[in-house]
């Protein structure tokens, strides 16, 4: 009696370390997926952190190039010769010179 109730004791004790083992296993499995999730998760986000910052850099550019394309135009204005020409008569009371006023160097 004895050596059947050590061996039902025994037997108890390999189904209970049996069935830790096999709920340690699945700890371990969910811990790992979940992990992996995480990190994907993590990585999705960056992702999308990155594509609206390119987004923002792209516009960035466009109006750069507008105020660019404004500004040569504002250069091409400033720099024309009939404005000059006035700002020279107007402004400055210039005048075109006389025939006897110009020298001719050889």
């Amino acid at each position: 009696m004895a050596v059947s109730e050590a061996l039902k004791g025994n037997v108890q004790e390999e189904h209970k370390k049996t069935g830790e083992i096999k709920y340690s296993i699945y700890i371990v499995a969910a811990l790992a997926l979940m992990s992996v999730l995480l990190c994907y998760v993590a990585s999705h986000l960056q992702m999308t952190k990155l594509e609206y910052q390119i987004a923002e850099e792209i516009s960035r550019k466009e109006r750069m190039m507008d105020e660019q394309k404004k500004l040569k135009v504002e250069i091409a204005t400033l720099k024309s010769p009939q404005r000059i020409a006035a700002i020279a008569m107007e402004k400055l009371q210039m005048t075109h010179p006389d025939k006897e006023q110009v020298v001719i160097i050889k």
